[in-house]
């Protein structure tokens, strides 16, 4: 049995879940886009649904979206659910880029629009990657922490890194850091401990790190649960006076690192624009007019200087 013959014969099934109807194409009174995320449970992809949303309304598009809830094989069932449905475009923040690819070549074979964000697809039908420059905001976030070691911590460090294997975007992030940082003067490099891109397996993956190197100076977290699970482990360590940590993504308990002077550098991406410029290029698309290949959102490194306009945002 085929691909696509699979997860069309799971679609009645899984459409319940999607929130269409099991039978029949959408209505075409206004285009449908369909948001395939890959979890609620990070403020990342609930912010970037929010902004997908508010952009929805205002261009006038009804926008349905399916949780993976982490799973990558739940993601091309809900692809391949749309595209039976007949939603006019689709936007995909890809657990598994290659493994995700059969379905949305077959989007395009159903001439459906896909527009990619935050995780970058191998080369494909897709009209659109929307994101950050993660290779060069890694290169920033190690040229950032070199000053913090050079200035704030006596020009010496030993860093370790708390990433997510299996994220082809989070290692983009991780080689940007490192190129930067390994073989700097003054930094010894402690190893990579694998957070899975879940917060409770990157807390323990902290905690690992820092027990078998308890002459730990930094961490580097690569995404939102990484970092949310190395100061949860810093914390549960008692080691805030001397761990600096680094990472991706705001949240109130990043920002109260921040207050308490450990959490020293944040790269911090604007979830909510990505979700707004992604439907507005689907809707784009969906009507036949050309967007643009790339389409980059800014990102800004938030410390203790820059935090105070993003604390009502994450309160």
């Amino acid at each position: 049995m085929t691909f696509r013959r699979r997860v069309l014969l799971a679609g009645a099934a899984l459409a319940a879940g999607l929130g269409l109807a099991s039978t029949g194409p959408m209505a075409q009174e206004k285009p449908t886009v369909g948001l395939v995320q890959i979890n609620q449970q990070a403020l990342f992809f609930t912010q970037m649904n929010e902004g997908a949303q508010k952009k929805a309304d205002e261009l006038g598009a009804e926008l349905v979206i399916f949780n993976a809830n982490n799973d990558p094989a739940a993601q091309n069932n809900a692809i391949e659910t749309y595209i039976a449905q007949g939603v006019d475009a689709l936007v995909v923040v890809a657990i598994d880029v290659n493994g995700i690819m059969p379905a949305v070549q077959a989007a395009g074979e159903a001439k459906i629009p896909v527009v990619a964000v935050d995780a970058i697809l191998p080369e494909g039908p897709q009209v659109a990657q929307v994101g950050v420059d993660n290779a060069l905001a890694g290169k920033m976030m190690g040229e950032r922490f070199l000053e913090i070691v050079r200035n704030d911590m006596g020009g010496s460090a030993k860093v370790g890194i708390v990433g997510a294997l299996n994220s082809f975007i989070q290692n983009v992030r991780q080689k940007g850091f490192e190129d930067v940082v390994t073989n700097a003067e003054g930094i010894t490099m402690a190893g990579v401990v694998d957070g899975r891109n879940i917060q409770d397996n990157a807390m323990s993956a902290a905690e690992n790190l820092m027990t078998a190197n308890p002459d730990l100076t930094a961490i580097y977290a690569t995404g939102e649960p990484a970092l949310v699970g190395a100061v949860a482990a810093v914390e549960s360590q008692g080691r805030q006076a001397d761990v600096k940590v680094v990472g991706w993504d705001l949240t109130a308990s990043v920002i109260k690192g921040i207050d308490d002077g450990y959490v020293v550098g944040v790269v911090q991406q604007d979830p909510a624009g990505m979700g707004a410029a992604a439907v507005e290029a689907a809707v784009k698309a969906a009507k036949g007019e050309t967007v643009e290949k790339q389409i980059d959102v800014p990102v800004e490194i938030v410390d203790k200087s820059n935090v105070e306009p993003y604390r009502a945002i994450f309160k």
